[in-house]
């Protein structure tokens, strides 16, 4: 696949980097840029990230890190038992368990709901980080729901992380989650006033919370664009009408 001229594979985190000095230095140049392509293009373009993650994995399958971008490439495109797969390899390499939540999120694609929530009990759990714990609770929340089990999702994400008033990178998502939830158990003035709270965490927009709360409060956002095209087509109208009437008039 082409890579762009701007791309000289010096973008990559140091750590990755670090992780292919292990190749020869050609080949570890190819794979860093593959590697920046698939981080470019993820969120909007995943199916092209994929194609990336693909070259890399061709080139260099024994180093981890190109292993965890095959695993989000393919968890982008749905694919999620690829992915799965991707994530446990980079997990047996490196004995890192920060990608336990998103391989449980990978068994939730997979249809197995009830296997996520055997992972969100684990030990492992307890090794992870606040930001992955967080996103532990919000997969089983996920689990749960996929269950047909509302209040146990709420209950789920009933968190001190849910209480507290400090904004952290996780926040947004997480008030939005719960707000999703109890709109979904039929408890939607609770709902209003999680989404609102979700709205005050989001600074970088990473969620429509906004769009949900203004769809709460019934409020309609109009087309701006095809408005002033309607109105120009019956200034238009106006127009010709006012042509004619003069036409006449000059006839007569």
């Amino acid at each position: 696949m082409p890579i762009p001229e701007d791309v000289t594979g010096e973008e990559i985190d140091k750590d990755v980097r670090q992780e292919l000095q292990s190749l020869p230095k050609t080949l570890a140049e190819d794979v860093a840029k593959n590697l920046v392509m698939v981080a470019r293009l993820l969120d909007e373009d995943p199916e092209g990230a994929y194609g990336y993650s693909r070259v890399a994995l061709r080139l260099a399958s024994r180093v981890a890190a190109v292993r965890e971008a095959a695993g989000f490439a393919a968890y982008a495109t749905q694919k999620y038992g690829e992915a799965l797969a991707e994530f446990r390899a980079a997990k047996r390499m490196t004995g890192n368990i920060d990608l336990w939540p998103v391989m449980a999120d990978c068994e939730r694609g997979l249809g197995r709901p009830e296997k996520a929530l055997d992972m969100a009990g684990a030990a492992e759990v307890h090794k992870l980080d606040k930001a992955g714990q967080v996103e532990m609770r919000l997969v089983a929340a996920g689990a749960r729901r996929d269950m047909g089990q509302l209040d146990a999702a709420i209950v789920t994400l009933q968190s001190p992380e849910l209480a507290s008033n400090s904004v952290q990178p996780w926040t947004a998502r997480l008030r939005y989650a719960y707000a999703d939830a109890l709109l979904a158990a039929g408890r939607e003035p609770e709902a209003r006033e999680w989404f609102a709270k979700a709205v005050e965490a989001d600074r970088d927009g990473s969620t429509d919370a906004s769009d949900r709360l203004a769809e709460l409060d019934g409020v309609e956002f109009m087309d701006a664009l095809a408005e002033d095209e309607g109105d120009e087509g019956e200034d238009e109208a106006v127009g010709e009408g006012e042509s004619g009437d003069v036409a006449e008039e000059k006839k007569d």
